[in-house]
């Protein structure tokens, strides 16, 4: 436990915070700046006394619950979050399961880029997604999962795109124990033989460039390029589909956005936003 770096984050984060940021009146002209010692203790419920000893660095080590109250009561974001666990020497505890609804400034990249962008959950939920993605990839409001896709045939992938889909979805179920719809989808998984073996043999991937071949129905094979850009605090990815300038596979990428852009409503990005 870091108590000198813990004590100085907490005073800088309750100095930048005024009293209309967390919901409390000015009151009279104050003499320092930010929220005081004793609106920080209220808002998360503990006494003066012991939030004073944390901030001069003469507290215990903190429990996760207290953690989790300063985290709402600073209004910390999620890396600022894991900042104070790690200070305080503990393990930020995973949310209960993938997190399945994007934030509006992922959903809003997708439609700034002009190429093919999914968002892809833990557990290969594809929760976002553009109309060019939709056109190249199709029905991806009935059928959104990759996996699912992969393994049970519906969308046939190469060898190595499985393996990367096991070692992630591996690390899902290492982090999210109890979430009922990753153990449906991981049982359902298992009626394929391929999954079974690539489960067995537990390989590690990492995120990155990947060049794969798509058969569109109506374009035939397309060779593209997909690039994953990491959305660490929600544990999700976004995946941008290109082709080299210039190729056969570009041109057809390019037809189909001429098509999108020639439709009625093409410009809303599609998203799923239940938990």
């Amino acid at each position: 436990m870091a108590r000198a770096e813990l004590g100085r984050f907490l005073r800088d984060r309750r100095e930048a915070l005024l009293p209309g940021d967390v919901g409390l009146p000015a009151g009279a002209r104050r003499r320092t700046p930010g929220l005081r010692r004793e609106e920080v203790a209220g808002l998360a419920s503990m006494s003066v006394e012991y939030y004073a000893r944390l901030e001069q660095a003469r507290g215990p080590q903190p429990s996760r619950r207290i953690l989790d109250a300063l985290t709402a009561a600073l209004r910390l974001d999620p890396a600022e979050r894991r900042h104070l666990f790690r200070l305080a020497g503990a393990a930020p505890i995973a949310p209960p399961g993938p997190v399945r609804h994007v934030r509006p400034h992922v959903a809003g990249l997708l439609h700034r880029v002009d190429a093919a962008a999914v968002v892809t959950s833990a557990a290969y939920d594809i929760v976002a997604w553009n109309p060019l993605a939709e056109a190249l990839l199709s029905n991806l409001g009935t059928e959104p999962n990759l996996a699912r896709r992969h393994f049970l045939g519906r969308t046939p992938g190469t060898e190595e795109f499985g393996h990367i889909v096991v070692a992630r979805l591996r690390a899902a179920a290492d982090r999210y124990p109890h979430d009922e719809r990753l153990a449906a989808l991981l049982t359902e998984l298992r009626a394929s033989a391929e999954f079974r073996h690539v489960w067995g043999l537990n390989p590690v991937r990492a995120a990155g460039h990947r060049s794969k071949t798509l058969t569109h129905p109506r374009l035939g094979p397309l060779r593209v390029d997909c690039d994953v850009l990491e959305v660490p605090d929600d544990d999700q990815q976004v995946v941008f589909i290109t082709a080299d300038p210039g190729s056969a596979s570009a041109r057809a990428l390019d037809e189909l956005a001429g098509r999108r852009l020639s439709s009625p409503g093409p410009g809303a990005i599609r998203s799923r936003c239940e938990n």
